[in-house]
């Protein structure tokens, strides 16, 4: 996993990525078929209506390493979205992530597996972002620019899981990962992450879990026609939140095209919601990291799934903006403390 920091004007830091990408040696051959040109074309202009800096980054990125920027943007946009025939340049959507939030005492934590095909594993990235004119953050993702999920300087944690949708359902706008850097970068505590969201064009269906350091915490399930807000439940004096690759509201099942083939979310969802009042006590931190590693039951055990694992796996504590986080399967490596965020801020 690759440790990078960017600063400065957002065309600034598109270029710096660009030239680590050139002196990596790495190429874009992109493949895009009619369809995913002009959903990357009218997402681009919705993407540049409403966060045009991340459109100047992208732009940094494509002129650096000598790239169509409208192609390359478009591509970036179909990512988690379309990319449904991209054999020889990324494979099909497969994804089988498990993220959660919960409060105890006064603590406010949150945890993710991040399960992809392993040939992601090596590309994968945390980074630091202090971009001119907005928020500091932590972002971690297995592409770039955008990502699955993150932290940000005001304790708000934002965090993606795919949900399949039928095709011919997919509309222009914000792809999942795009929605995760634009309220990291954007909002400052759940409330307003849920207000600008509200008014997102979505692309395709997801889930965007959000929790914030007082303790706020849902999840949005999204598709491109209806947004829905899931609150926490509560046990006792606490709450926990989680979301997989489905949507768990009775009235949001209807618009979930995966018909099951979501890598056992409802397993899942079942293991973390279950292991909450049963298991994570005053020690919350390493309860989670038992609890992400499969002990409380199944959530990372994808042994008998060919080319299928937990590529990392982290845990946020929104107050104190310290990150765990093991690079690969957590059963097999350590969480290892990561203070970046905490040293940004107080810098």
């Amino acid at each position: 996993m690759y440790h990078a920091r960017f600063k400065g004007s957002h065309y600034e830091m598109g270029a710096k990525r660009g030239k680590i990408f050139n002196r990596a040696g790495i190429s874009f051959p992109l493949r895009l078929d009619d369809f995913q040109l002009e959903h990357g074309r009218e997402s681009e202009k919705i993407l540049r209506n409403f966060f045009p800096e991340v459109c100047e980054e992208i732009r940094g990125v494509s002129d650096t390493v000598g790239a169509d920027y409208l192609y390359f943007v478009s591509w970036m946009l179909c990512m988690g979205c379309c990319m449904y025939n991209l054999e020889y340049n990324i494979p099909v959507e497969i994804r089988g992530c498990t993220a959660f939030a919960f409060t105890k005492g006064n603590r406010v934590i949150y945890g993710r597996n991040n399960d992809l095909p392993p040939y992601l594993k090596k590309g994968s990235k945390s980074e630091i972002y202090a971009p001119d004119g907005g928020g500091r953050f932590q972002i971690t993702t297995s592409s770039f620019i955008n990502g699955e999920e993150g932290l940000n300087e005001h304790g708000l944690a934002v965090a993606m899981t795919f949900v399949m949708t039928d095709i011919e359902k997919i509309q222009a706008g914000f792809n999942s990962c795009f929605i995760v850097r634009y309220l990291l970068e954007k909002a400052k505590n759940a409330e307003q992450a849920i207000s600008l969201l509200q008014k997102l064009p979505i692309a395709s269906n997801c889930n965007i879990l959000l929790a914030d350091r007082s303790g706020r915490m849902v999840v949005a399930e999204c598709t491109p026609f209806v947004k829905r807000i899931r609150e926490a439940e509560t046990f006792g004096k606490d709450q926990i939140v989680c979301t997989v690759n489905s949507f768990t509201s009775d009235e949001m099942k209807r618009y979930d095209d995966a018909h099951g083939n979501d890598y056992d979310s409802h397993k899942r969802y079942e293991t973390v919601m279950n292991s909450f009042a049963r298991y994570i006590g005053d020690d919350c931190i390493e309860d989670a990291k038992r609890l992400l590693k499969g002990e409380y039951g199944f959530i990372c055990q994808y042994d008998k799934e060919p080319d299928f694992e937990t590529v990392w796996s982290s845990i946020f504590d929104l107050k104190s903006l310290m990150v765990y986080r093991t690079e690969g399967d957590p059963r097999k490596k350590r969480f290892v403390e990561d203070a970046r965020l905490c040293n940004i801020r107080v810098g």
